[in-house]
């Protein structure tokens, strides 16, 4: 009788639990940032994996390099807990400060860093041969383009970001956003044409 009891009172606190975590995954970024100011480390965690894919695709993207990608993701979000007080909701979106955080440190990393290494991922079948030729053509291609273009390419292009999200981003006019975008995209397209 006993162990039924412990069993309901541990069925009722991981329900109890659950029900917490799905509230946190409901709510703003705005909200859990509150709750993560207050200590909760649970707010931490959702606003964690809410956030962490997108700005680790963005370092992945902009560096070529699953090593910085992954230190600049793991940097992004400690600088987070240390810089929350900078973050502005009237000037943009938690995303918005976020992205421009990794910006900076991966910024910081090309000029470090002379040359990019190659990430080789498994060998696949040769069936996939040509795709993966196909995919590597194109992120070489962005590689290859200067920052200032590769990070609005990046941006606008592979993260689906707004331009208005991309001109906070990157501290710029939304119409300095298009024309880089729209320069990154010549020379992208010129880099590919020389390729094929």
């Amino acid at each position: 009788m006993r162990k039924h009891a412990d069993r309901q009172q541990e069925t009722g606190t991981n329900l109890l639990s659950d029900r917490k975590s799905l509230q946190k995954v409901q709510q703003t970024d705005q909200e859990l940032l509150v709750l993560m100011l207050s200590g909760d480390e649970e707010a931490f965690t959702a606003l964690y994996r809410r956030r962490q894919g997108p700005v680790y695709r963005f370092a992945l993207q902009m560096t070529g390099n699953v090593v910085i990608a992954e230190d600049v993701t793991q940097d992004v979000f400690m600088a987070l807990l240390l810089k929350t007080a900078k973050f502005d909701p009237t000037r943009g979106s938690l995303a918005s400060f976020l992205y421009g955080i990794a910006r900076n440190m991966v910024l910081r990393r090309l000029e470090k860093t002379t040359e990019i290494e190659d990430y080789a991922g498994p060998e696949d079948i040769l069936d996939d041969l040509t795709k993966r030729e196909t995919i590597e053509s194109v992120r070489r291609a962005v590689l290859s383009l200067p920052p200032v273009y590769r990070e609005a390419v990046v941006l606008c292009d592979l993260q689906d970001t707004s331009y208005e999200e991309a001109a906070l981003v990157l501290d710029c006019p939304i119409g300095t956003v298009r024309s880089r975008l729209n320069r990154g995209r010549s020379m992208l397209a010129q880099k590919l044409a020389v390729r094929v």
